[in-house]
């Protein structure tokens, strides 16, 4: 029996997003299967967990999904920055 572990990499970051900072956890899976996703979830203001993924692409770190609120959508690029820092 051949045991495999993956790296598993969790981090929360402080995001100002709709006029607000808001904390965003984000998680990265190291497995051959899913070392280009990325999964991120934050709360919306009446404390709904809103989930999304991010996925790697050619031009950088992308949303898959495409009916997330605006305030998500604006921010693409600092969650790029973000994983982009934190996987270095």
């Amino acid at each position: 029996m051949k045991l495999e572990f993956f790296k598993n990499i969790q981090f929360t970051k402080l995001i100002k997003a709709e006029g607000r900072l808001r904390e965003f956890n984000f998680r990265n899976h190291l497995s051959p299967v899913n070392k280009d996703i990325c999964s991120i979830n934050v709360t919306d203001d009446r404390g709904n967990r809103i989930i999304f993924e991010m996925q790697k692409q050619e031009s950088g770190w992308k949303i898959t999904q495409s009916k997330l609120p605006m305030w998500i959508m604006e921010n693409e690029n600092n969650f790029q920055e973000v994983i982009e820092e934190e996987l270095k």
